[in-house]
């Protein structure tokens, strides 16, 4: 029998709301959960009858796995010797200086620390990773091959997404054609980053990066810091090459700072356009600066995700790689403290999945949904974000990530 079938027993799972004394409450249920091949195959309250496997999840409380959407795993401290970041001179102009020699120096252990961030990832409860990877004259492909091996080490245990990125600028670094080569070598996204600011020329960037995803049928990323009326410019251009080159669906912004800046009726006419083409967005949730207004980027039909951005480097030294906490961050960000605002916080960090609809529907889990999942001691998803609780549990694709520390359940009837 494939140890990928099996049942997981005595799962509490969402199953919708109840107004309890002038105060929402979120009901559960004790199931039993078959899994078949990776698969949710039966959601059941009845005792299992027939000879599969079983594990015994409880009582705790089961959520989406989560995905982490915007990390760069290839050129972190963590795993080694503490260090706090440099003082800013520069903007981002210091970065990048200092990363021209510092680059190079990290390369011997790239690989190790990059394991052990995802490691780190695993341990949160994350199925997915989408990795931004340096693409420069400073470091070439040798960060890229690092991050490779990183990430086939955990092939069965989570999925990934790497975008090949050219921190130092596309244009102003000249590395289209080392980016042409990180597709070939396996990334699947072609990166950016501010097109005017960095590149200084929107136009020659945007067109440059948007042919080589063409060219290689891959997807695109591009980091926008540049704040107001220049962020949402490069926005409407994003939206046009986007469009062009057929690529709805499968672009999306990183940090989207201008999102925060822009007044009712241009914020309006910007998210439009980006929902039109089916362009996300990936935030860190920054309480640092304007915040990009999340919940209602939301209610106007912009998918929004969350992402750490970084681990412990020369960028920044904080990071935990804890979605959960991400979400308490958002909740507290923009005082969310009622059960159903707090439980829907759950979609930002699962990939758009939430347990409830908003008027209670169980969204899931469902029956032929992949049994990728977590298992966290909370008595609801509002809770468990609140509360920033840890997970107890990682199933991926139906597999049981025992790196987690979860105890040892017996699989043997």
């Amino acid at each position: 029998m494939n140890r990928n079938s099996y049942w997981l027993k005595n799962v509490r799972i969402e199953v919708g709301f109840e107004q309890e004394d002038n105060r929402l409450k979120t009901l559960t249920e004790m199931v039993h959960l078959k899994v078949v091949e990776g698969k949710i195959a039966a959601i059941s309250k009845e005792q299992p009858k027939d000879n599969l496997p079983e594990k015994d999840a409880k009582g705790l409380l089961l959520l989406p796995s989560l995905k982490e959407m915007h990390i760069h795993i290839d050129k972190t401290y963590y795993g080694g010797p503490w260090k706090a970041c440099t003082p800013i001179t520069n903007g981002i102009f210091t970065r990048i200086e200092e990363e021209k020699k510092l680059l190079p120096q990290q390369l011997a252990t790239a690989q190790e620390r990059a394991e052990k961030v995802i490691e780190l990832y695993l341990k949160h409860g994350h199925s997915h990773i989408r990795t931004h990877c340096n693409i420069d004259p400073s470091i070439g492909l040798k960060n890229l091959e690092a991050t490779l091996n990183a990430v086939n080490k955990y092939k069965d245990e989570m999925t990934f997404e790497i975008v090949a990125f050219p921190q130092h600028g596309l244009l102003r670094s000249e590395v289209a054609p080392l980016v042409k080569e990180a597709m070939e070598m396996g990334a699947t996204h072609v990166g950016g980053v501010d097109p005017a600011t960095i590149d200084r020329n929107i136009e020659k960037s945007l067109d440059t990066i948007f042919d080589i995803a063409v060219q290689s049928g891959s997807s695109v990323d591009v980091h926008i810091h540049d704040p107001n009326s220049l962020g949402a410019f490069t926005f409407e251009r994003m939206a046009h090459y986007t469009k062009q080159a057929g690529l709805q669906g499968r672009t999306t912004i990183s940090h989207a700072i201008a999102l925060g800046d822009l007044e009712t009726i241009q914020l309006e006419e910007t998210v439009k356009m980006l929902v039109d083409n089916k362009i996300d967005v990936t935030t860190t949730v920054p309480i640092n600066r304007p915040t990009i207004p999340i919940p209602l980027l939301t209610q106007m039909g912009l998918i929004v995700s969350l992402g750490h951005d970084s681990i412990t480097d020369h960028w920044s030294p904080f990071g935990t790689a804890n979605t959960i906490e991400k979400m308490c961050v958002l909740a507290e960000r923009f005082r969310l403290v009622d059960e159903k605002s707090l439980s829907s916080l759950v979609q930002y960090g699962t990939g758009g999945i939430n347990s409830l609809s908003a008027a209670g529907e169980r969204l899931w889990p469902k029956i032929g949904d992949d049994a990728s999942m977590i298992l966290v001691d909370a008595s609801c998803s509002a809770e468990a974000v609140a509360r920033r609780t840890d997970v107890k549990a990682l199933f991926y694709k139906g597999k049981e990530v025992n790196r987690l520390g979860m105890e040892k359940q017996s699989i043997a009837k």
